[in-house]
């Protein structure tokens, strides 16, 4: 299986910008819809994003839309997650998986990194 290792969180004031990065070893992901999620403390994981395979179509949350972008270069095995005017709500560990459509629902395969935390103070 794929081993994803997520780096580039941190700590950020409110309105600025971090980039997320995924990075898979292994195995490549190119034939796979990747995708991020999300969780604060005390609360269920979230989607937040999801590219196709292709990289030609892009979902997102609603809570994130016209703040976030996913991209992915397959041929750095890597999926990025360009975070703009950041709210104190995105505070939280951020992880990347691999995934997939059910009902119009993404979901996650079992494979996880470690997360990376993003932390937007007020």
């Amino acid at each position: 299986q794929v081993q994803l290792v997520e780096s580039g969180g941190g700590l950020v004031q409110a309105g600025g910008s971090l980039r997320l990065s995924c990075a898979a070893s292994g195995r490549t992901f190119s034939n796979y819809a990747m995708g991020w999620f999300r969780q604060a403390p005390g609360k269920e994981r979230m989607f937040v994003a999801a590219i196709s395979w292709s990289g030609g179509s892009t979902y997102y949350a609603d809570s994130v839309k016209g703040r976030f972008t996913i991209s992915r270069d397959k041929d750095k095995n890597t999926v990025y997650l360009q975070m703009n005017s950041l709210k104190p709500e995105d505070t939280a560990a951020y992880y990347c998986a691999k995934v997939f459509n059910i009902e119009g629902s993404w979901r996650p395969y079992d494979d996880w990194g470690q997360g990376t935390q993003v932390t937007v103070s007020s």
